[in-house]
């Protein structure tokens, strides 16, 4: 009998906090505060974007290529790796 009350108080718990959280999600409340948070955001973008100072790049010929000597490379052949020396 007690296991039954606990299961039962455990879903009643459960429900009214899916049914709270839904109500508030849903409310006119936060969907202002939500709508005023993502106007915010993209003002605070554009502030932060103009205060940004651009680097000029130094890496210009900054890589110098060294030819490659002819160097004989092995050739592996993957199906005679596989087989057994005997």
């Amino acid at each position: 009998m007690a296991k039954e009350i606990k299961y039962l108080s455990f879903i009643i718990i459960i429900i009214i906090f899916i049914f709270l959280i839904g109500r508030y999600y849903f409310s006119d409340d936060n969907k202002k505060n939500s709508f005023r948070s993502f106007n915010n955001i993209d003002t605070k973008i554009s502030n932060y974007a103009k205060k940004i100072e651009v680097i000029e790049s130094d890496t210009k010929n900054i890589i110098e290529y060294v030819e490659q000597t002819n160097q004989k490379k092995k050739k592996y052949n993957f199906w005679k790796l596989l087989d057994f020396n005997e």
